[in-house]
């Protein structure tokens, strides 16, 4: 039975999480974080069968939203991650009777960069799963025009201003905000929209916002799942972050899906997925 509860208000905006829980106490809880470029999305969009997988499997389950780009910037968004996992360990213990020193963040696409994130913050989790999500925004797949979104309708630079909002915002459809993306992404002005950064004179300083270059031998032991035929974030990304997180000493697992193209574990009748997340199991069982 799904708990609609508020982890943080920010001026006039509440910031929202469903909690999933399971019947037995003391249960560790996996929090997921939403894609959408940290353009769009919301705590709606994680999938019913995952969890009920996970709920399944004995893991309670916590859907937040987060304030969104380009109305606010990386820096906030990665607050009221750190946010979430303060108010998991101490209101949602007391409320809800999970372990707070078995969270698990976990999340898709830009869920799944802000779920790396996690690991570079004072509160860490417990364990990290990214699909197919990315550890280095400062590399030329996110900073320069992309091949792929170029090859879509142009998005004109009128459109993405009339779409920016005023005021924060904490759930964005994808109807009315999937063109800042696109917009960003023909122009190769994404990462310097949601970060608040010029990506042509202070491409360094993006260095601190990638968990890539951030990463310390306490960082949690990370599951990373991405399908070679990713067009929007290349599984290279993946392949890096995990290489990096080798040479630091920290556990981590590299789940490869062959011909998997972005959002690949919406196909959760494909056997490679059924499989991919019974991987993902079997890894937090073992961490935790």
């Amino acid at each position: 039975m799904k708990t609609t509860i508020v982890y943080k208000t920010t001026g006039n905006l509440e910031l929202k999480g469903d909690f999933y829980p399971v019947p037995a106490g003391s249960a560790p809880v996996i929090m997921y974080i939403h894609g959408g470029g940290l353009i769009w999305g919301s705590r709606d969009d994680m999938k019913e069968e995952q969890i009920k997988l996970y709920n399944d499997a004995g893991f309670a389950v916590f859907s937040i939203d987060y304030r969104l780009a380009p109305e606010i910037k990386i820096p906030e968004i990665k607050q009221d991650v750190e946010d979430a996992l303060v108010w998991l360990r101490t209101e949602g213990a007391a409320q809800f009777g999970i372990d707070p020193e078995k969270i698990v963040v976990s999340g898709g696409s830009a869920g799944g960069y802000l779920a790396l994130l996690s690991g570079t913050i004072e509160t860490k989790p417990k364990a990290i799963v990214s699909f197919y999500g990315y550890g280095d925004i400062t590399g030329s797949w996110a900073l320069d025009p992309s091949p792929y979104f170029l090859a879509m309708a142009r998005v004109p630079k009128e459109l993405r201003a009339m779409l920016v909002k005023k005021d924060p915002i904490s759930v964005g459809p994808i109807t009315e905000r999937y063109g800042i993306y696109l917009y960003g992404r023909q122009t190769g002005e994404w990462i310097g929209d949601v970060s608040g950064i010029d990506t042509l004179f202070e491409k360094k300083q993006l260095q601190k916002w990638s968990p890539f270059w951030n990463i310390t031998a306490d960082y949690p032991p990370t599951m990373l799942l991405h399908g070679t035929k990713d067009d929007d974030v290349p599984y290279e990304e993946s392949e890096k972050m995990s290489q990096k997180l080798a040479e630091a000493g920290v556990q981590n697992k590299l789940i490869t899906i062959p011909g998997g193209a972005h959002l690949f574990d919406e196909k959760m009748d494909d056997p490679a997925v059924k499989d991919a997340f019974s991987e993902v199991i079997d890894f937090l069982n073992s961490v935790l």
